[in-house]
């Protein structure tokens, strides 16, 4: 069984072999496949407001990451009150419900801190179990950016922007 919690610093290198791994198939984020591990860090780490784990195993025995998500707040200014979220599965945990797990935390979490909506800016449109996952959980794709995500197999393909309220659910 796992616990997710507030990312401390003796998680990031679970957060790095995870964040590496996902990014360099390039096939789901934006950010670039060679991205650096000082980069990964301040992406994942330094920039949100803040971060969490999915861990199995415990402190005395040595807990693992398994997944992680950040928060952000999306705008500034009349914005704010909108926050931004990123999800990463190791890949050998993928199937176990951990995304959503992470995404429903993630939605408790940003009304703990009075955020009013969440929004994804760059969901591509060929990751379709994101998408159903999302879409399960209430988000609704509220635009579409044509052809601009390139994916390493499928050339240019559209990156959608899902959104949801918090009150609700």
């Amino acid at each position: 069984m796992y616990t997710v919690r507030q990312a401390t610093a003796q998680d990031w290198p679970g957060i790095w072999t995870i964040f590496h791994d996902v990014v360099r198939r390039g096939d789901t984020y934006a950010f670039a496949p060679d991205t650096h591990e000082a980069e990964a860090h301040r992406l994942w780490i330094e920039t949100p407001r803040a971060t969490y784990v999915a861990v199995e195993g415990d402190a005395a025995g040595g807990e693992q990451v398994i997944g992680t998500y950040y928060l952000k707040t999306n705008q500034v200014g009349t914005g704010a009150h909108v926050c931004n979220a990123g999800y990463m599965v190791r890949e050998d945990q993928r199937g176990r419900g951990l995304g959503r797990a992470l995404c429903v935390h993630s939605l408790g979490v940003a009304r703990d801190f009075g955020y009013h909506a969440m929004q994804f800016n760059f969901v591509a449109s060929t990751n379709q179990g994101a998408i159903k996952l999302w879409r399960d959980l209430g988000f609704e794709i509220v635009g579409t950016l044509p052809e601009a995500f390139k994916h390493p197999q499928n050339g240019y393909v559209d990156a959608l922007i899902m959104y949801r309220l918090l009150a609700a659910g």
